[in-house]
């Protein structure tokens, strides 16, 4: 079986490599862009990042430094919930652009569904159509937000990066978005040391099946499911194993015995929590 990382084709035909590296809650500059270089060194070409993560500098430096043609790279960032609002995001847009330092961005993300995100979405696009970021998507939106998203504009986004794991795997999201042609992205796709689900007997008693670990049963699930994944490490060993999960498939009644461990078990915010997103949509 082929061991390189495969591509996502996007509903607007922009390929985005199935497995990225995540740098949420990496402050450290050098650790990050330490993490950056090892994964570039195991074949990864796709970083996600995010203007709250406050890292997106050293993002930018970590690309800079590995002299990689910037088209070989797949740089995301997503626009918080404080600067929402038409002009307001591009200002922001342009603001993450300077950090990065890029002159376009391959995937650009409202992070959270807080007020004002049809006017900011309006702006994505016009950034989108002047080839500012080759592909616009959200994170964190329920079907109801999708749904309201798509009346109210023209362009359907290419991806929702949503909170999915085997204790949460978002089924009914997930068949809407397949649907409607919307990629699903998890974030926290191990979770997030949450809950104990890499202890889970199911899941080691795959990996043992299969000499890997359960890290890697956990991705592979998501990779089966169609799912771009960005999980995120500061081990160099991790990173390693973490891209390690394409020399390998989980047969129908593996992925049923995944399926049946859900619990529905959310274990970061609710898109749904109204007050948090009106707190933090205040500048």
């Amino acid at each position: 079986m082929n061991n390189q990382i495969p591509n996502v084709t996007l509903n607007n035909g922009v390929k985005i490599p199935q497995l990225g590296l995540g740098v949420f809650l990496v402050k450290d500059a050098n650790e990050l862009k330490q993490s950056i270089k090892w994964a570039l060194a195991a074949d990864y070409r796709h970083i996600d990042t995010a203007m709250i993560y406050e890292n997106e500098t050293a993002v930018g430096e970590a690309i800079k430094e590995s002299n990689l043609d910037r088209k070989d790279l797949f740089i995301t960032s997503k626009l918080w919930n404080s600067d929402h609002g038409y002009e307001e995001t591009k200002a922001a847009f342009n603001a993450s652009l300077k950090r990065l330092g890029v002159d376009y961005l391959d995937m650009y993300l409202i992070h959270w569904p807080s007020p004002n995100y049809i006017e900011s979405w309006k702006a994505m696009e016009e950034l989108y159509h002047a080839g500012k970021i080759r592909a616009i998507g959200v994170s964190n939106f329920q079907i109801h937000h999708l749904e309201d998203l798509m009346a109210h504009t023209d362009v359907v986004p290419v991806v929702n990066q949503i909170e999915t794991h085997p204790y949460f795997q978002q089924k009914g999201l997930h068949d809407f978005m397949a649907k409607h042609n919307i990629a699903h992205e998890a974030w926290g796709p191990l979770g997030q040391g949450k809950g104990n689900v890499l202890n889970d007997p199911t899941l080691t008693e795959l990996a043992k099946k299969h000499t890997k670990s359960t890290a890697q049963i956990i991705l592979r699930w998501h990779v089966q499911r169609d799912e771009i994944v960005i999980p995120k490490s500061i081990h160099e060993n991790r990173i390693q194993q973490n891209r390690d999960i394409f020399d390998f498939s989980l047969s129908d009644e593996e992925m049923a015995k995944i399926a049946a461990i859900d619990k529905n078990q959310r274990g970061s915010r609710s898109p749904d929590d109204t007050e948090w997103l009106e707190k933090t949509a205040k500048k």
